[in-house]
């Protein structure tokens, strides 16, 4: 049997008020919020922790062969960005690792691609939707990312939702374009394209209830996701489905993540379907997409670390219109009195992408002492070349110490750096994000996250900072069976700054 053998998503922290839009614009802006990338997130660091919570548990890592990244909004062109996803989860080499990106419907073939493939593949979607200040795509729009793992139990982990049948109709019309380089999409007269949508709809929707030998009536929870809202809700009213089947498309809260939507709403529904129930994901964009899925007697038992809905309710309360738009570029601010931040440099980089990348660490075989980063002489004994690998992505700590830093130069001033202690031993300073002044306090629990720290010269550096605690999840990795009363230390690369600074 195949199918789905993993899920995870990611619900930025941040939100938005669309009432603070409309007081501010003077405009009406609709009611509910919408989540908002961090200052220091885009969509390969989002790609990233959906796919950490996918992937933790079961040793999933080692078994992935493929990998795609589906996003309209891509950090880099040319360059890869799935191979940034790829070096954060620490797979192996010979994992393929790809882009699908350019459109809204990359996240369909992903998905599609994922379901079809004989091995093993890892398909994330993950985007940032941005629109000209006031209008619907903006305040409408959303951020986010979902990973799924597509397999079967020859790959030795269990189904948990079975892949009934799949169909695909594609058609060209001009819905919804955004010409290279332009800030923000533009949509045809809205009639238009909804009659399409849902004549489309029925057709891909009507094949793959006959692959499967079923009818409307058989599912259960129906997800309808596209950036075309008339279209979906024209979709959901007509398509013949249960009322009581249709799940919440939760742009009320979220947004719509565009690319990222249909992976956001099939991962809520995984979070509380019950094993045996039909799932049918129909996707507008340029076509429409079906895919029909029954979940199995293993779903309770391996459901995402991070529940959709527990991620939405950790979130933030509404920040400040314009800090929105300082965040997105639109806002210029006065940049500190301090020189302009340097761009990693690639050999460095490269000699130590697991450090970097991975946020792998080193403990010494001969005196138990853990060191971050890593190196070849330890700090406790002076040991040399006695160290193994030590991920520490998973490894919680505690802020041993705080500064509030209010002439660094960040997006989101002032920046607080954290001194962490881990649990099993190690100390690091890093920067604390998805936090407030309120946050910084001696003895606060903190957990990693895979950031983008700057841009500079046009060069995105990525590492991993702290972040609260502010959910129970099964990636709480507390070394309790560690005694060691490790030698902590605080390393910097010889400039003063710490080693996360210039990768």
């Amino acid at each position: 049997m195949a199918g789905l053998i993993a899920y995870g998503a990611h619900v930025p922290y941040h939100r938005l008020a669309r009432a603070d839009v409309g007081t501010v614009l003077g405009t009406r802006a609709g009611k509910g919020t919408r989540a908002v990338a961090g200052y220091d997130e885009d969509t390969t660091s989002m790609a990233v922790e959906a796919a950490r919570n996918a992937l933790d548990r079961d040793g999933l890592r080692s078994r992935v062969s493929q990998l795609f990244l589906a996003t309209a909004a891509p950090a880099y062109l040319d360059k890869t960005n799935a191979t940034a996803v790829h070096a954060a989860l620490g797979l192996d080499e010979h994992v393929l690792a790809a882009d699908m990106t350019g459109s809204v419907r990359s996240g369909l073939g992903a998905l599609v691609t994922a379901a079809r493939s004989p091995v093993p593949t890892l398909t994330v979607l993950s985007d940032l939707r941005t629109g000209l200040p006031g209008g619907n795509d903006e305040t409408a729009g959303g951020d986010g990312a979902a990973a799924f793992v597509f397999g079967g139990h020859r790959n030795g982990a269990p189904v948990i939702a079975e892949l009934l049948a799949h169909d695909t109709v594609s058609d060209e019309f001009l819905d919804r374009w955004r010409l290279p380089g332009a800030p923000a999409s533009r949509v045809w007269e809205e009639r238009f394209a909804e009659d399409i949508y849902v004549s489309l709809a029925g057709k891909a929707l009507g094949a793959a209830l006959e692959q499967a030998a079923l009818d409307s009536a058989s599912i259960d929870h129906f997800v309808v996701s596209g950036l075309h809202a008339r279209a979906c809700a024209s979709v959901r009213r007509t398509a013949g489905v249960r009322p009581e089947a249709v799940t919440p498309d939760l742009t009320g809260v979220i947004g719509n993540a565009g690319t990222a939507q249909p992976g956001l709403l099939l991962a809520d529904v995984l979070d509380r379907a019950r094993p045996g129930e039909v799932v049918a994901l129909v996707v507008l964009g340029d076509g429409v997409g079906v895919l029909l899925l029954r979940t199995t007697d293993a779903l309770p038992a391996h459901r995402g670390a991070r529940p959709v809905a527990a991620q939405i309710a950790a979130g933030s309360a509404p920040m400040p219109y314009a800090t929105y738009l300082s965040w997105r570029g639109l806002l210029d601010r006065e940049p500190p009195r301090r020189p302009d931040p340097e761009p990693p440099y690639a050999p460095p980089a490269h000699r130590r992408t697991g450090w970097k990348y991975g946020f792998v660490a080193a403990r010494c075989e001969k005196c138990g002492t853990r060191q971050l980063p890593p190196d070849r002489v330890c700090a406790s004994c002076r040991s040399v070349d006695t160290m193994t690998d030590e991920p520490m992505q998973h490894v919680r700590g505690t802020v041993a110490t705080f500064t509030v830093d209010r002439l660094a130069h960040t997006p989101s001033p002032p920046m607080l750096v954290v001194v962490v202690d881990y649990d099993g031993g190690g100390r690091f300073r890093c920067q604390l994000t998805d936090a407030t002044e309120a946050d910084a306090v001696i003895g606060a629990r903190v957990e990693m996250t895979f950031r983008r720290t700057v841009t500079a010269s046009g060069v995105h550096n990525y590492f991993w900072k702290a972040r609260p605690v502010r959910m129970a999840d099964s990636t709480d990795s507390t070394d309790s069976t560690d005694s060691t009363d490790a030698t902590d230390s605080l390393r910097t690369d010889g400039t003063g700054e710490t080693e996360e600074t210039h990768g």
